[in-house]
């Protein structure tokens, strides 16, 4: 019988990271799902200890990376579910993390996105991000991000703009619609592209905070990683190109003016890393 949500993992050497994400996903109380794993060309024999540990997963074992956005394409290929569920490697996702994304979906039909609380694996009262915000230049930002959970007061189920990719579900229907991610990212901001073009498309968008994943904030690339900001950088841009209107387009070198600006404030006042 087809499984109802498929949960596709991309995989980058993350070998260290593979027991947590998995096992937590074996435990699940809904049980109507496959996990569909993409490895990127791992040098850290990742394919062999899934194959050896984890025979329940579709494995889908790649040569070379190509990155997070094309990686999530390749797994669609293979994914069969009319839920699709983007989950990353350096994960754990509490029991009930999926029955909750599910029962979300069920109950939301005209939402083609839901979002999920994620929080810190080191320290689970620390948000990682409640669904993404977007600055005036394309830059994405986990909301809430840093805040501590008992401190703040949000319903079960909340309206977003769009969900983090860390671990989100998107209706086939809207991907068969208006696509899936866009390969030419790589990495970063994939999911804002993708997120816009589904609220343009008028699909809603709904975050359930009874959902909870701990996430290793950056594990695959390094927090402050050249290739990082590169990539940050340069697909900002294309957000904005791809899908804000002219006049915001037009102003772009002056927001992301001020965003430096700021950046460089919070630096050297102290107060954060100004990323």
């Amino acid at each position: 019988m087809q499984p109802l949500a498929s949960v596709i993992i991309v995989n980058w050497n993350g070998l260290s990271c593979l027991p947590d994400c998995l096992d937590s996903l074996s435990g699940q109380t809904f049980q109507d799902f496959e996990v569909v794993l993409v490895d990127n060309g791992s040098k850290d024999e990742s394919v062999k200890f899934v194959n050896e540990s984890y025979p329940w997963v579709k494995l889908v074992a790649l040569d070379q990376n190509t990155g997070f956005a094309a990686g999530n394409n390749l797994g669609l290929k293979h994914a069969v579910g009319e839920y699709i569920i983007t989950l990353n490697n350096d994960t754990r996702v509490e029991p009930d993390w999926l029955e909750h994304l599910v029962n979300t979906a069920d109950t939301h039909p005209d939402a083609g996105m839901i979002g999920c609380r994620i929080c810190s694996f080191d320290d689970p009262d620390v948000i990682d991000s409640i669904g993404m915000g977007i600055c005036r230049d394309g830059m994405s930002r986990g909301r809430f991000r840093n805040k501590r959970w008992p401190e703040t007061r949000f319903n079960d189920v909340e309206e977003i703009l769009f969900p983090s990719a860390c671990a989100a579900l998107y209706r086939r229907s809207m991907i068969d619609e208006i696509g899936f991610f866009d390969d030419d990212f790589f990495a970063y901001a994939e999911d804002s592209d993708l997120g816009l073009r589904g609220r343009l498309a008028g699909w809603g968008a709904v975050l359930t905070t009874r959902g909870i994943v701990y996430h290793k904030y950056s594990k695959s690339s390094g927090s402050f990683s050249s290739f990082k900001v590169y990539l940050v950088e340069r697909n900002h841009y294309w957000v904005v190109l791809k899908n804000f209107p002219p006049g915001l387009v037009f102003m772009l070198p002056l927001f992301t003016l001020l965003r430096y600006f700021e950046q460089l404030r919070t630096v050297l006042s102290g107060n954060g890393a100004g990323s």
